[in-house]
């Protein structure tokens, strides 16, 4: 017997953003979730109470530079317990995932030789691409695993005849921003470990939706990003956090994690990741359904990992819906899987072109009517380049989040439908 599915509309409440209107009164849709999420007001509120009660850089022998250390210890605790990391020191903050990826992709390169090898795909947004392309530089050869145009499903087959003793990365994303797929990353780390590489994971784009085990999945390094402000946070293994090289100034703090957090942090931001993070465990109390395997981990870790259950199953839902009207529309190609029985291998985000119209015209109609919808290639050219519609304007991207409602997509539906 399955579980109910929660509603969770009543959690609305919680993000003041969803409460603004336009100049008739009618709220806005926010669909533009896959390029930020909106926070709720306990986020807002954390934020704002650091800039008054811990308002300093770390390290000082006063009180606000006391709460700033206690705000980011919290943090990494926190951001440990979502991912299940088994360790605080081996979560490291920074600007975004693009920045991250950078960073740490220079000091991996420092460990790398001419010749040794690493693998991206062309389902990737950008941020897992171009960090690892700039090691070309030093003569290292990237190769670039292909996707089925058709469901847009990642080719494993492919990869596998790119998989080489001279692999020593293996760069992919958990789920497309693009066309929202979820690759089979336990599975893919398994073969990148079998030729002895590390696998990095941008998880960006799946963060909101599910739960993460980092543990359980096998990877070596994943960095994220949602509900809260636009910090960005990586997850590594410690041995390799270690190990690694850091680009960092010289009086800087040495060991892991803080050798990779350089500079003064965005710690109002960080103290905002908490938030966000305690707001997801009470999502947990409230609507999610208890495990058994509860052993080894803490009550939070519970929590979290019952309200991201409830998060997918109450998206999955919603996504249904919107797929299934979706398809009433003449003109509207849709990319990616929309088999219902196959959506546990994507998130809830569409993207789809509509003949006669361009992208941009879509998203702009929509945007006049308070509806919020992103258009073009979100960072992740190389998919609208294979897709064959980078030249065309690329596609209309709709996100869905827990906070989104089937009187929403029911408001998209309509708006496309009165384009004609």
């Amino acid at each position: 017997m399955t579980d109910p599915i929660p509603d969770l509309s009543p959690l609305r409440r919680h993000f003041p953003a969803l409460q603004e209107t336009d100049e008739q009164g009618q709220t806005y849709v926010y669909f533009d979730g896959p390029g930020g999420t909106q926070v709720p007001q306990s986020v807002i509120d954390a934020m704002a109470d650091y800039f008054v009660k811990a308002n300093s850089n770390k390290g000082g022998p006063f009180i606000t530079s006391r709460r700033n250390d206690k705000v980011l210890n919290q943090a990494h605790a926190a951001m440990a317990d979502f991912l299940n990391a088994p360790s605080p020191k081996e979560i490291v903050f920074g600007a975004n995932m693009t920045t991250l990826t950078y960073n740490l992709s220079r000091s991996i390169g420092k460990m790398l030789k001419p010749g040794d090898e690493v693998i991206v795909t062309r389902l990737d947004h950008d941020a897992n691409v171009s960090p690892w392309l700039a090691l070309e530089e030093q003569d290292i050869t990237v190769k670039m695993v292909d996707f089925d145009v058709e469901d847009c499903r990642l080719d494993l087959e492919h990869l596998a005849s790119l998989l080489t003793d001279q692999t020593k990365l293996v760069a992919v994303g958990y789920a497309s921003n693009a066309v929202g797929t979820i690759n089979p990353i336990r599975r893919i780390a398994t073969m990148a470990h079998n030729v002895g590489a590390w696998l990095w994971v941008d998880a960006v784009h799946y963060a909101p939706h599910g739960p993460i085990d980092v543990q359980h999945l096998g990877c070596d390094f994943s960095a994220y990003k949602f509900f809260g402000p636009h910090v960005g946070a990586l997850w590594g293994k410690f041995d390799l956090l270690e190990k690694l090289p850091a680009y960092q100034v010289r009086p800087a703090n040495p060991n892991v994690p803080y050798k990779f957090e350089t500079g003064t942090l965005n710690q109002e931001g960080i103290a905002g990741v908490t938030a966000a993070i305690d707001y997801l465990a009470e999502v947990g109390r409230q609507y999610g359904t208890p495990s058994t395997d509860q052993e080894a981990e803490t009550d939070r870790r519970q929590e979290l990992k019952q309200a991201m259950h409830a998060i997918a199953a109450y998206e999955r839902q919603l996504f249904t819906h919107m797929i299934e009207q979706l398809q009433t529309i003449p003109g509207i190609t849709i990319y990616g899987i929309t088999e219902p029985d196959a959506f546990d291998e994507r998130c809830p985000t569409v993207a789809f072109t509509h003949e006669g119209f361009t992208p941009a015209q879509i998203a702009a109609f929509l945007g006049e009517r308070g509806i919020f919808v992103w258009d073009g290639n979100y960072y992740a050219i190389n998919a609208t380049e294979r897709l064959g519609v980078e030249d065309s304007g690329g596609m209309v991207r709709v996100g869905l989040a827990h906070y989104n409602t089937q009187e929403e997509v029911n408001r998209l539906i309509t708006a496309l439908k009165a384009m004609g």
